[in-house]
């Protein structure tokens, strides 16, 4: 799946997710679905393991569906 939101690009499919961010710096933040949380309300992906330590916001809840579904892993909502 590849997804256009404000910041960037994500892919992700039911074993990885990245994302790009388009900036001067080029940014690319990746990691395991295992190791991805999708936080509802917020519209948050964190990732949290072995090295990683990153979030992101995306624009709208629709998007973080639309990742949900794409990847296999249920929405917290905190």
């Amino acid at each position: 799946m590849l997804m256009t939101f404000s910041e960037g690009k994500i892919i992700a499919n039911q074993h990885e997710l990245v994302i790009r961010i388009e900036s001067a710096a080029k940014v690319t933040l990746q990691a395991q679905v295992d190791e991805v949380t999708l936080i509802g309300g917020a519209n948050v992906i964190t990732a949290t393991g072995s090295g990683i330590n990153w979030s992101i916001r995306l624009d709208n809840e629709e998007q973080l569906k639309e990742l949900s579904n794409e990847i296999g892993i249920a929405i917290q909502n905190y």
